[in-house]
C-alpha cells in the first residue's frame, strides 16, 4: 500500500489532516474567510477543508488541489449531498504552479509547506495568487520545546527544518505578511488526531484480516504510535495562522 493510500485509511476518523479539533476548524474558517467569495487551497488533502468552508458561506466558491486525490471522491459525494458541489472544484496535480483560473481573496494551505519545500516558499506561493487584501490560513509545525534525539529521529527531522513558536511567527513577519489571528494546537487535541490515525489503521486491518496489505497496515500503525508516545509528543507543535499581506511589501 502506498503512502497515499495508507495515509487516507489513517484519516478515515479524523479527516482534517491536522491536529486541529473540530470546533476549531470551524473557528478558523468562519473567522478567516467571512466576506471571502472564492478560496483556493494548496495541498488540499482529500478536500474536507473546503467542504466545511462551503457549507459556513454560502456565497464562496472553492478550489482545492492535491498530488495524491485519495477521498476526492468521497467528498464529491459529501459536496452534493450537502448542496455546495456546484461551488467546489478538486484538481490532482501539484501544488506547486497550480493556476486556479485568476487570483483568489482567500488561500488555504494546512500542513503543506513540504509540497514546496518549506514555510517560505509556501508564502510565496500563496501570495502569489492572493489580490490585494487577501488572506492566508496556514498551518505549520514549531517546536514546542528543544528536540532531543529521539524526538528527530522518530520524525525522520533535522533541527532546523522548524523553528520555536516566536521565531516561526517572526520569520513569516519578515517575509511580508501581518498576522490576524492565530492556534496553537492543545495537546488534547495532538493526541485526539494522534489516536484517530492510528486508531483508524487498526480498525481497517483487523477488519480485513485476509487482505493482502493488512500486516503493512497493522505495522504502520504500531510505527507511528511509537514514534509519537516514545518520540515528538510535546515536542512538536502546530500553530494555524491567519495572514495578509503587510501594505508595503
Amino acid at each position: 500500500m502506498d503512502r497515499a493510500a495508507l495515509s487516507h485509511l489513517a484519516h478515515a476518523e479524523h479527516p482534517i489532516a491536522a491536529p486541529l479539533a473540530d470546533r476549531t476548524v470551524r473557528d478558523l474558517l468562519q473567522r478567516g474567510l467571512r466576506g471571502r467569495t472564492r478560496v483556493v487551497d494548496l495541498g488540499c488533502g482529500d478536500g474536507t477543508w473546503l467542504l466545511r468552508a462551503l457549507q459556513l458561506h454560502p456565497d464562496l466558491k472553492a478550489f482545492g488541489v492535491d498530488l495524491s486525490g485519495a477521498g476526492f471522491d468521497r467528498v464529491r459525494t459529501q459536496a452534493v449531498e450537502a448542496g455546495v458541489a456546484d461551488r467546489l472544484e478538486l484538481h490532482h496535480g501539484d501544488a506547486r504552479g497550480f493556476d486556479p483560473g485568476g487570483t483568489t481573496d482567500a488561500v488555504l494551505s494546512i500542513g503543506a509547506t513540504h509540497a514546496f519545500g518549506g514555510l517560505l516558499p509556501t508564502l510565496d506561493a500563496a501570495r502569489d495568487l492572493l489580490d490585494p487584501g487577501g488572506v492566508l490560513l496556514l498551518g505549520d509545525g514549531f517546536w514546542e520545546r528543544a528536540p532531543e534525539e529521539h524526538a528527530l529521529s522518530a520524525l525522520g527531522a533535522d533541527v532546523d527544518d522548524f523553528g520555536d513558536l516566536a521565531s516561526t511567527v517572526a520569520r513569516v513577519q519578515a517575509a511580508g505578511w501581518t498576522v490576524l489571528h492565530g492556534h496553537v494546537s492543545t495537546l488534547e487535541e495532538w493526541d485526539d488526531y494522534e489516536w484517530s490515525w492510528t486508531g483508524a489503521l487498526e480498525r481497517w486491518a483487523r477488519a480485513h484480516p485476509g487482505h493482502a496489505d493488512a500486516e503493512q497496515v497493522l505495522e504502520a500503525a504500531d510505527a507511528h504510535r511509537r514514534a509519537w508516545l516514545g518520540g515528538y509528543r510535546g515536542t512538536l507543535g502546530f500553530v494555524t495562522l491567519l495572514l495578509t499581506p503587510t501594505a508595503g511589501e
